[in-house]
């Protein structure tokens, strides 16, 4: 864990330094510099957000096909894998990346961990973690390391505020998953809906300050898939013919910022609706002009000059 710790201390050392920012220089309390710094990396992140939804819109979008290969080669587990990165390789679709937010929040995560552990408390109390303690102590219930009722965010909570946290961080967490994409897999969000029960053994060890942060994230991603469900709406598979293509990204939201994010209709709808009379066109075309029409003999009157 020390070796961990000191690769990730450049990380630390930068986080440490908005932290200080947001409460030396704007005057927040350690507790809402956690917060802020939770909404500045979050505010970072929106380009890989947006490319997470990207990559679920071109999935959506590919899901027949993708079930068709895996009902072809269900009997083949390698054939399968083998076919399916082929498949994404052609389509240009990574499936990887919807992990992306999440991979690049965990940096974020381990830092604060270790800041909360160390650097922080000579930072919150230097009276009683001078700089030269090389194992600084929980700050206690003082008043720079209280926060909204926690009476030490170095320091793991007990009782009533643990109690508290623990139901805002479970219930942030299911509201998140349950506002996830329709297309995510069955099993699949099975699993995320029992990860936020799986880990209350381990962060009733962290530090208090850590699941602020973890709350204030859920409750941004919450609200995030809350806003592009209602801007750009459900995403949903591909259906066969042209309106089902273009309903993949369809919702009931009128644009907004997202509204870039809405999948374009196949462009070739309109060769389908316009094929028969640009085909006939074509046909003339090849054929070249017309005959002349035969031209009428003249009937011969009976008399005779």
């Amino acid at each position: 864990m020390p070796v961990f710790a000191n690769v990730l201390q450049p990380l630390i050392d930068f986080f440490e330094g908005i932290l200080k920012f947001f409460h030396d220089s704007a005057g927040l309390s350690w507790g809402a510099s956690i917060i802020a710094l939770t909404l500045v990396v979050r505010a970072a992140l929106v380009p890989l957000t947006v490319k997470q939804f990207r990559s679920m819109q071109a999935l959506a979008r590919l899901q027949p096909e993708i079930k068709k290969l895996q009902e072809k080669y269900k009997d083949d587990k390698q054939r399968l894998n083998q076919e399916m990165m082929r498949f994404y390789q052609e389509n240009k679709v990574n499936p990887f990346s919807s992990c992306l937010p999440l991979v690049a929040q965990l940096p974020v995560f381990f830092a604060l961990f270790y800041m909360l552990r160390k650097d922080l408390r000579h930072d919150i109390c230097p009276d009683i973690n001078p700089p030269d303690i090389p194992n600084p102590k929980p700050c206690g219930a003082s008043e720079a390391a209280h926060f909204l009722g926690i009476p030490d965010i170095t320091d793991k909570a007990t009782g009533t505020t643990l109690l508290i946290l623990v139901v805002l961080y479970v219930s942030s967490q299911l509201i998140s998953s349950l506002l996830m994409p329709s297309t995510v897999d069955r099993n699949q969000r099975m699993i995320f809906l029992a990860l936020p029960f799986i880990f209350i053994p381990f962060i009733i060890s962290f530090p208090a300050g850590l699941l602020v942060y973890w709350i204030t994230t859920n409750l941004w991603t919450s609200i995030q898939q809350y806003i592009v469900r209602r801007t750009v709406g459900p995403i949903q598979p591909a259906t066969s013919g042209g309106a089902g293509a273009g309903g993949g990204g369809g919702g009931d939201g009128g644009g907004g910022l997202l509204s870039g994010l809405r999948p374009k209709p196949p462009s070739g709808g309109g060769d389908q609706a316009n094929g028969a009379p640009a085909a006939k066109e074509r046909e003339k075309v090849a054929a070249g002009p017309p005959p002349p029409p035969p031209r009428k003999k003249k009937k011969r009157s009976g008399r005779r000059r």
